[in-house]
C-alpha cells in the first residue's frame, strides 16, 4: 500500500501567522487531467474543508474575471486558467479563507512537489515546515479533524458547518 501523506492545515496557519513572508512548498497530485488549471493540495483542502461556504459568496461577485465558482454542493473552486491575481477575492473573504500565497507558488515550480511519485512526497515532506506535514498509515479521523481530501491526502483542519447546516 503506498504512503498517505497528512497535511496540518492547523500548524500552516499558525507557521504562517508567524511568518508571512515565508514560501510554502506545495504538493500536486492528479490522477487525472484538470481542466480548470493547476491547484495545489493545500487550496483544494481550503475550499473543501476551512471555506465557510457563504450563501451569498462576496469572493465570486468581486472577482473581474469569473475566476471563482460554486459547485452544487457550495464548494468554491477557482480556475487558475482565467485568474488574474488581482487578490480582490483575499481582500473580500470576511473569514480570510483564501490566502494571498495561492497566487505566487503557482509561478515558482521549484516549490511544487508531485505527490504521486514517492521520492518527491519525502521532499515535501522535508521541505515543509517541521511538523506540518508527515507520511503516515492512517486513515481519517473525524475526531481528531483529519479529513480524506483522496486515497492519499489527509488534511488536518477545523471544519466549519455550512450556513445550510
Amino acid at each position: 500500500m503506498a504512503s498517505k501523506v497528512l497535511i496540518d492545515m492547523i500548524k500552516l496557519r499558525e507557521f504562517l501567522s508567524r511568518n508571512p513572508e515565508e514560501t510554502l512548498p506545495e504538493g500536486l497530485f492528479y490522477p487525472y487531467l484538470n481542466i480548470n488549471g493547476l491547484k495545489t493540495i493545500r487550496e483544494l483542502a481550503i475550499f473543501r474543508y476551512t471555506c465557510r461556504r457563504c450563501k451569498e459568496a462576496p469572493c465570486i461577485d468581486v472577482c473581474p474575471s469569473d475566476a471563482l465558482e460554486k459547485d452544487e454542493t457550495g464548494i468554491i473552486t477557482r480556475h487558475t486558467n482565467l485568474c488574474v491575481s488581482c487578490k480582490s477575492c483575499v481582500t473580500i473573504c470576511p473569514f480570510g479563507t483564501i490566502m494571498t500565497d495561492f497566487f505566487t507558488h503557482q509561478r515558482n515550480r521549484d516549490l511544487l512537489y508531485d505527490l504521486n511519485d514517492e521520492k518527491e512526497l519525502k521532499k515535501f515532506v522535508e521541505a515543509s515546515p517541521e511538523g506540518t506535514v508527515i507520511i503516515t498509515d492512517a486513515g481519517e479521523s473525524p475526531e481528531k479533524n483529519i479529513y480524506s481530501l483522496n486515497d492519499r491526502i489527509l488534511i488536518r483542519e477545523y471544519m466549519y458547518p455550512s450556513e445550510k447546516e
